[in-house]
């Protein structure tokens, strides 16, 4: 039997075992901090017409920090809902797995319940 088979298999396998290695170093990689804002409110309903507010703004993220001055009762509120940079696990947990694995950047995220009320959360970094 011709011997090239072997030499091909061997050859294929190495690229895929370095396909597989390259494609990790993506995948697994997970963000080891974020900044964040966000609006707390007590209710569902409020965090709802809010987030409609502010994705029918022609600036929808100078829309969250209007609304997260006048409405939450969060003290970041007063900076526009800024909670600065925080690494994985400092929040409560829903609001960690919103940040850090299904939240979109540069959009408002919610309602998010959490033993604190209700919050819209607007990601303006992961990395």
């Amino acid at each position: 039997a011709p011997r090239t088979p072997r030499i091909i298999m061997k050859t294929s396998s190495i690229l895929l075992l370095a396909l597989v290695g390259f494609a990790a170093l993506f995948s697994v990689a997970e963000a080891v901090s974020a900044d964040a804002s966000h609006i707390l409110v007590p209710d569902e309903a409020t965090c709802a017409k809010l987030k409609s507010e502010i994705e029918g703004a022609s600036d929808p993220f100078e829309k969250f920090t209007e609304l997260a001055k006048e409405h939450s009762t969060c003290p970041s509120g007063k900076s526009g809902g800024s909670l600065g940079t925080f690494q994985p696990g400092q929040m409560v947990k829903e609001f960690n797995d919103v940040v850090f694995e299904t939240g979109t950047i540069g959009k408002v995220e919610g309602p998010v319940k959490t033993q604190f009320g209700y919050h819209l959360i607007w990601i303006t970094r992961r990395e």
